[in-house]
């Protein structure tokens, strides 16, 4: 049986212009390494500097010859505007900005990311099905989104979904079954000073 498996990973710690820091480097250096044991075939990255240059120090882990590439599904975007049934109160103020132009964009990017990675292997030209083994540095939404999709969970669900910085996330896709989230938002390859980056300042566990 044939399986896909995508390992997710929110960009390192940028700064107010977006660009990766130094502590993002480090995050994203040892995530490599946690990586380097898996047969990747591929790194696909979000179009955004941060997790271009994200993916770049990844790969430094890998074999040459793994391809690093640009996915224009993986930018950031709000997946889905719930409506004000959906919504929770402390999340009201956060989509005022949006039109319906924008939401409806923002969906068809959303369904144009689990069209294209949230699904089984397809067959290579000599019609084999081998297993892939796939790294998405994308942003906390989008991860968000595909959580929720592989979870089959009402869409506004993605808004209780949040990743933290190199955080890995690890969903398989497998003919006939449901997608299976292997971990999420794991962040044991950091010692506990890079941990829980990219969230709101807080006590962690």
């Amino acid at each position: 049986m044939a399986t896909r498996h995508l390992y997710l990973a929110r960009h390192g710690a940028a700064d107010a212009f977006g660009e990766l820091t130094d502590i993002g480097r480090r995050q994203m250096d040892l995530l490599g390494a946690r990586l380097a044991a898996v047969p990747v075939d591929t790194v696909w990255h979000s179009p955004l500097p941060r997790a271009a240059a994200s993916a770049r120090e990844l790969a430094r882990h890998l074999p040459q010859d793994v391809p690093v590439a640009e996915a224009a599904e993986l930018v950031d975007h709000v997946p889905y505007v719930p409506g004000p049934a959906e919504t929770p109160p402390s999340w009201a103020g956060f989509f005022d900005g949006y039109d319906a132009a924008e939401a409806a964009s923002g969906h068809r990017l959303a369904e144009a990311l689990v069209a294209r990675f949230a699904k089984v292997p397809g067959a290579t030209p000599e019609g084999e099905r081998p297993d892939r083994h796939e790294v998405l540095v994308t942003h906390a939404y989008p991860i968000a989104w595909l959580v929720r999709h592989a979870l089959d969970a009402p869409p506004s669900r993605w808004l209780g979904l949040n990743s933290a910085n190199t955080a890995l996330t690890v969903i398989e896709y497998r003919d006939g079954l449901p997608p299976a989230i292997v971990m999420y938002n794991d962040m044991s390859h950091l010692p506990p000073g890079l941990r829980w980056t990219g969230f709101p300042a807080a006590v962690r566990p």
